[in-house]
């Protein structure tokens, strides 16, 4: 699976640390930013995250931030993103199986970094559900505003 990972200042270190977790798990891992701790804009990366799932070139993303409230807003904007803001993992798990999110965003400052490992393992490990929240799904699509 290719995944494209992205951070702020806040998210730097945890998304080192997760960006090992990941390859080690044989995933391929395409870093988006930032890649100092030195202060940056979510928004940046974020964009750069979700642009990547919605266009193909990625199956899914992952972002940090401090709270992971901020990456989730900015990602939401692009079209194809259901980035989903978890906190462990089963929050990580059940924004797979019942949202199809193919965004997570996880918080530095809220999450340590062993729950952050279990959200994504967790989020990786699921897969959509599908039958009831199909039509869900279908509904939060709709809501999206075309170009």
């Amino acid at each position: 699976m290719k995944i494209a990972i992205g951070a702020d200042h806040a998210g730097f270190a945890l998304k080192e640390e997760l960006k090992k977790l990941l390859a080690q798990a044989g995933e391929s891992i395409q870093d988006l930013g930032t890649h100092a701790a030195e202060p940056t804009d979510y928004p940046d990366q974020a964009r750069a995250v979700a642009e990547a799932v919605a266009s193909g070139k990625a199956d899914c993303g992952l972002l940090v931030c401090g709270t992971g409230i901020g990456m989730a807003i900015a990602a939401n904007k692009i079209a194809g993103v259901r980035a989903a803001v978890c906190h462990d993992a089963t929050t990580a798990r059940l924004a797979r199986e019942h949202n199809d999110a193919n965004v997570l965003c996880l918080g530095a400052r809220i999450v340590g970094p062993g729950v952050a490992e279990d959200a994504v393992r967790a989020w990786l490990g699921a897969r959509f559900a599908g039958g009831r929240h199909e039509r869900r799904v279908d509904k939060i699509r709709s809501l999206e505003r075309k170009p």
